[in-house]
């Protein structure tokens, strides 16, 4: 792990990647609350092009979304379709830049690409049967299934089928799969309505539907799985046609080449695992946590958390773990009751075992004060027994792994992954194999043997979730920080970040 460096009284960690991760936690939550707020203008048509020095670029054009293209307060970008992109540019190798337009909604993307604005479109779009007609899409990366949204606290009786959606007040952005989807529709059903709204992108209209704003949206299920682990009150009424893909987008009239390099590189990312390893960092716990968990989460982040903030704080100070992660991983542990005690005489806070606290010089594990910055030392700990080439952040989730289960565990698990021809430090890969720890046709040819390997599992991804919720509602301790830096509307990106 990254060595930190003294400012003053308190740790910095510029350079790790646990500062980094809770980052880009909080750029995503800022991404969503910033629907709500007005965006800045969108890049003329006749602004200039920033200078590039070999005057070679691929321009993309997206939109500002917690799924596509973000920035943190760090000035580091993020998102999905951001990652995509940087990587196929990068792995042209021939002096290539990445230039980004970013424009306000998604109802002016593809037009960007039809204009000449822009090469390839890169907002999470969805292929239709229309689309094709105008554009040609890449090899999809992503499966999606539209879904009708509603608020499940105030209404107790959902539509159920497309037949009850007519007379409904249904809000659907402009220019979406959605409408496209209703207007379908509405063959089977000629009496189905629904309110268009431009300027609009659907989390803003599911975040209105758990306000009570509105009555339903359509939605895709990836980006409503994530907005239920913040807004327990969002409800899923039922599945509206059939599964869709995600893609890329390029004029009719683009060089065949582009297209021929888009693809081939959608192949080798998906054949390599990189595909799957990105999307699991970005969506792979979005459904860990049912709305009950997420509504006692949140009722005892009021109630309980304020107690222990300013320890998880000071922890934060010695170690630099953000300390809302470890408050998310004590919650996991113990639900911040400092008297919990498991019939293994595992206690506290922290949860730790008695030979850990003797190791980590702590005389009384029922004590907060103590068991805290204990447990904090000690996930460090963990981290470093990684290898240090397991790239960030799956090199935490098996440190937090290695923290429920033992390192030797986690281990054996890399240690199949790569038998099964899997990527040893991927944490998408490694979390499948450690599952398999408790079948003997695996563990009988591990080095440490049986194992139940679902629980650390379940361990991590429930942390990434609840942390997810607290970088939403919690305010950072970094206070220099910047925390309402936007994602730049016409940029060059450095590949060599």
């Amino acid at each position: 792990m990254e060595k930190l460096k003294s400012a003053g009284n308190k740790a910095v960690l510029k350079g790790s990647f646990l500062y980094k991760l809770s980052i880009i936690f909080l750029a995503f939550s800022l991404a969503l609350v910033g629907c709500d707020k007005p965006s800045a203008p969108a890049p003329s048509a006749t602004q200039p092009a920033p200078v590039v020095e070999n005057g070679k670029f691929i321009t993309f054009v997206t939109i500002n979304s917690p799924n596509t293209y973000f920035v943190n307060g760090d000035n580091e970008y993020a998102g999905l379709d951001y990652d995509l992109a940087k990587l196929f540019v990068k792995s042209l190798n021939d002096g290539t830049q990445l230039r980004l337009i970013v424009e306000n909604h998604i109802d002016q993307v593809l037009p960007a690409i039809t204009s000449g604005k822009a090469d390839i479109a890169a907002a999470d779009i969805t292929v239709t049967e229309v689309r094709k007609n105008r554009f040609i899409f890449s090899s999809p990366y992503q499966d999606v299934q539209q879904q009708v949204v509603y608020n499940k606290e105030t209404n107790k009786k959902p539509p159920k089928k497309l037949k009850d959606l007519v007379d409904l007040h249904i809000v659907v952005p402009s220019g979406t799969s959605f409408v496209e989807r209703l207007t379908k529709l509405r063959e089977q059903e000629p009496d189905l309505k629904w309110e268009e709204r431009s300027s609009e992108n659907p989390e803003k209209l599911i975040l209105e539907v758990a306000n009570g704003e509105i009555d339903y949206t359509i939605a895709d299920s990836h980006l409503i799985a994530n907005l239920q682990n913040y807004h327990p009150s969002i409800g899923v009424a039922f599945a509206i046609g059939e599964p869709e893909k995600i893609a890329w987008a390029l004029a009719k009239d683009a060089d065949p080449k582009l297209l021929e390099k888009t693809n081939a590189f959608f192949t080798k990312i998906k054949n390599n695992g990189t595909l799957r390893n990105l999307i699991d960092r970005y969506h792979g716990n979005a459904k860990r946590l049912n709305q009950l968990d997420v509504k006692t989460f949140l009722v005892n982040s009021s109630n309980l958390l304020p107690k222990y903030v300013q320890l998880f704080k000071q922890a934060q100070d010695i170690t630099g773990i953000d300390w809302r992660l470890l408050a998310a991983i004590s919650y996991q542990e113990s639900h911040w009751n400092t008297f919990n005690t498991s019939p293994t005489n595992v206690r506290g806070l922290m949860m730790l075992t008695e030979s850990t606290a003797d190791r980590m010089g702590v005389t009384d594990r029922l004590d907060p004060k103590q068991s805290i910055p204990a447990g904090a030392k000690y996930i460090n700990q963990m981290v470093d027994t990684i290898p240090e080439r397991v790239p960030q952040p799956d090199r935490t989730y098996m440190g937090l792994a290695a923290y429920n289960i033992g390192y030797a565990h986690v281990e054996d698990a890399r240690v199949l992954a790569q038998r099964l021809k899997l990527n040893p430090d991927s944490w998408a890969d490694v979390k499948k194999t450690l599952v398999m720890l408790n079948n003997p046709n695996y563990y009988v040819n591990a080095k440490y043997g049986y194992c139940n390997g679902g629980a650390p599992v379940i361990f991590v991804e429930s942390i990434r979730s609840y942390h997810n919720i607290l970088v939403r509602y919690q305010p950072s301790h970094n206070p220099e920080q910047d925390q309402y830096k936007i994602a730049s509307k016409n940029q060059i990106v450095a590949l060599n970040e």
